[in-house]
């Protein structure tokens, strides 16, 4: 019987929140620096390992942009300022094993 109500608190919250539950999500605690490829990406690295990559959804981002995260535990469907700017992410993906995603 508990095992069904488990089952069914956890088919609740995926349905109630499906942004937040089925999200990617990375802590950027121990980031060191960034690095924007092209004006709508950027690669958070901790020393020389990628940490992850966002996707920005609206707004453009440059190798002298100024970006602060508002936590350091960030989500896909989480902002971030860019030169001042609220901005949207669209993707978050994680780095796996040191390599870029």
């Amino acid at each position: 019987m508990k095992k069904n109500i488990l089952i069914l608190l956890c088919l609740g919250i995926l349905l109630a929140l499906p942004n937040r539950a089925i999200s990617d999500c990375a802590d950027f605690e121990n980031a060191t620096g960034w690095y924007a490829p092209d004006e709508k990406t950027i690669i958070y690295y901790s020393q020389n390992k990628p940490i992850a990559k966002i996707v920005l959804q609206e707004c453009m981002v440059n190798s002298s942009s100024y970006i602060r995260l508002p936590k350091t535990y960030v989500c896909d469907s989480d902002h971030l300022l860019i030169d001042g700017v609220d901005c949207a992410i669209l993707f978050l993906t994680i780095a796996s094993s040191g390599s870029v995603p």
